[in-house]
């Protein structure tokens, strides 16, 4: 892999010489080639000239900078924009190192991979690793890469050192427009719903990764040179139309979510949408198990109570019985021993 560009990184008194990679390949993407539908033939893009209206050769062309809210093109060549004041020409000087979720996702252009461009700097390297590592930080600088100077981030990954190419903020758009002007309401029944619904997703695999597009569109370029039908493999067809029954439809997804992946597909997705989720379903079974044990104990123990209760009164019942059959004989005992005397 050769280097697109070679610079320094400075860390305070210390200088780091990489050389930056390109981490990603523009040329995987699918693209597609413009002709003229009439007879296939290439339709190009031929620089011409405004003024003269012929094609120009690449050593004519050159830069030139069009002024805000003018209509004159200044003419730049090489020696104007290697004049520029620019120490971040050769060298990235980071500037602050801070958490990496402070960046906005937004900004995240580019990506390269930085190597050591000299033995050298080897060390200095791997210390800057180790230090964002160890400190959980990345570091913000500026650089100029293709004659413009832009944002950049450096960060660890796998042993290497990458930088990030970042959008200035004034390149954000704002989201005037964007948000709904009223907001709509959700019960906590919904968000709970669809929080059992992103615990059924699971993790991703091989084939979610899979770009299926650009499979399917070499499908159809071989078929048509072959003259043949193209053939795809046979899958699900997706729900179509509006969905109303916002509830109705989280839970049916739950269901097809844990039948996409062997799971029983008859669990009771909607057990969870007034509590929310795994935890809660074994919670709830749980929960059950134990207040059936505790109640099973409760029941027998009243059981027996009433039991003992029961046998208590009836032997209660009978020494009282017996009690009133022996007084009488006992008053019968005294008076026929009183007529004896």
């Amino acid at each position: 892999m050769r280097p697109t560009a070679k610079f320094s990184i400075s860390f305070g008194l210390v200088t780091i010489p990489v050389a930056a990679y390109n981490a990603t390949d523009s040329s995987a993407s699918v693209s597609f080639a413009r002709i003229h539908t009439a007879d296939g033939g290439r339709v190009r893009n031929q620089p011409v000239c405004s003024q003269e209206g012929i094609e120009i050769p690449p050593d004519e062309i050159g830069r030139g900078y069009k002024p805000e809210g003018g209509d004159t093109v200044v003419p730049l060549s090489d020696d104007d924009l290697d004049a520029l004041p620019l120490p971040t020409a050769k060298t990235l000087t980071i500037l602050a190192f801070v958490a990496g979720g402070d960046i906005d996702p937004l900004q995240m252009g580019k990506g390269y991979y930085l190597g050591i461009d000299s033995p050298a700097a080897a060390k200095p390297y791997v210390l800057l690793r180790e230090a964002m590592e160890r400190h959980q930080r990345v570091g913000l600088g500026k650089i100029a890469l293709h004659g413009r100077e832009t944002l950049a981030m450096i960060r660890p990954m796998e042993g290497a050192l990458v930088m990030q190419v970042l959008l200035w903020p004034h390149q954000i758009r704002p989201m005037d427009g964007v948000l709904p002007e009223r907001q709509a309401e959700v019960a906590p029944a919904e968000v709970a719903a669809a929080e059992t619904l992103m615990d059924s997703f699971g993790e991703l695999s091989e084939d979610d990764v899979h770009d299926h597009y650009r499979a399917s569109l070499e499908e159809i370029v071989a078929a048509k040179l072959a003259h043949r039908e193209p053939e795809f493999p046979a899958g699900e067809e997706q729900p179509a139309g509006q969905v109303m029954d916002l509830m109705a439809a989280l839970q049916d997804s739950v269901r097809a979510a844990r039948k996409s992946r062997g799971e029983d597909a008859e669990e009771d997705a909607g057990g969870a949408s007034g509590g929310g989720g795994r935890a809660a379903r074994k919670s709830t079974a749980k929960k059950t198990a134990k207040t059936g044990t505790e109640g099973g104990a409760k029941t027998a123990a009243r059981a027996g109570a009433k039991k003992t209760a029961t046998a208590k009164t009836a032997g209660s019942t009978a020494e009282k019985t017996a009690a009133k059959k022996a007084a009488p004989a006992k008053k019968t005992a005294s008076r026929g021993g009183r007529r004896a005397g």
